[in-house]
């Protein structure tokens, strides 16, 4: 019925991440693809989904590299445009001595966001079950057009919304468009993953089951609170809890919420019955498997390069 079992669009970056001290003493880096929007897709493509992208990088070798990379990983391009006019978004991502992480970001524009409404093909958006993106593709413009006229395409057309508001501070012009731009994405969701610092920031609640009912009330059918090494806090119409992770060494948590989020939705692609008649125990188990997946992600170094197999989720599930 559907050719893409989820359709993404946003951002296609590059990660530098930490790998090391080279000789002389200094930091090295490893190049990367990143970009949440590529790594949800990564992740549910490696779980053998069928995806496809829309976004925009730079012409030059690394917007190249991503593109080879996610046809590498099996995720359809045709929605992916070059530009000229600037180059592919870079993010160096700095770790703590706990694994968690920064970001310093060369986006100034970087090629991501000079998507234009145009250049949206909704013939793709129409072959997808799922449609899903982020916050970051609403920071600047065209892009945040190119999005709106993307999700609300999606919406009309019955697709079911995903959304991440991603929280990446220095990407925003200050707190408060922030917060008004990524409420604005959660009016179209049905599903929407956050962590516990976005939900604090989008609903001035610290309590996770009243800052999580505030974001149910704005029309979303499932909220998923990922609190890392804790696992998942859920909220939908027929119940909510709270699903434990798999304790794992942490090497590298790029991409985590990523990998948990394509985790569900693999799993959500295929269910015919609609989110909210799903029963606790189902959903439970969709989650516990997310869960696996994230768990994976951060043993391995990167965003995309460190998304598992299905078998490898089903191994650590038994």
């Amino acid at each position: 019925m559907y050719d893409y079992d989820v359709v993404a669009l946003g951002e296609l970056l590059i990660d530098f991440t930490p790998a090391g001290i080279s000789d002389n003493g200094n930091p090295l880096f490893e190049m990367n693809p990143g970009g949440a929007p590529a790594n949800v897709l990564v992740a549910v493509a490696r779980l053998g989904g069928s995806c496809a992208f829309i976004g925009k990088v730079g012409d030059d070798h690394f917007g190249h590299f991503l593109k080879q990379t996610l046809e590498n990983n099996n995720v359809d391009t045709q929605g992916l445009k070059y530009t000229g006019q600037t180059n592919t978004t870079l993010a160096f991502v700095h770790l703590d001595e706990r694994g968690e992480r920064s970001f310093t970001f060369l986006r100034n524009p970087g090629a991501d966001t000079l998507l234009e409404e145009h250049e949206i093909e909704t013939g793709i958006i129409d072959k997808g079950k799922i449609f899903h993106f982020g916050s970051l593709s609403m920071t600047h413009q065209p892009a945040e057009r190119a999005t709106l006229k993307a999700v609300e395409y999606a919406k009309q057309n019955g697709k079911i919304i995903s959304y991440n508001p991603n929280w990446r501070p220095s990407l925003w012009k200050d707190v408060d468009t922030a917060k008004q731009k990524m409420i604005l994405g959660l009016r179209y969701a049905d599903i929407v993953k956050l962590s516990e610092e976005e939900l604090r920031l989008l609903t001035g609640e610290s309590d996770i089951e009243r800052a999580a009912q505030i974001v149910f009330d704005m029309g979303v059918k499932l909220v998923l609170v990922t609190l890392g090494g804790q696992g998942c806090y859920y909220m939908y119409s027929s119940g909510r809890g709270h699903v434990h992770a798999y304790q794992v060494k942490v090497v590298d948590t790029t991409g985590a919420g990523d990998a948990f989020l394509g985790g569900m939705l693999y799993n959500i692609s295929r269910i015919d019955c609609p989110i909210e008649k799903m029963d606790c125990y189902q959903l439970e188990e969709i989650i516990r498997f997310a869960n696996a997946t994230a768990a994976l992600c951060i043993t391995k170094r990167g965003g995309i390069p460190a998304m598992p197999s299905i078998d490898e989720v089903e191994e650590l599930l038994k």
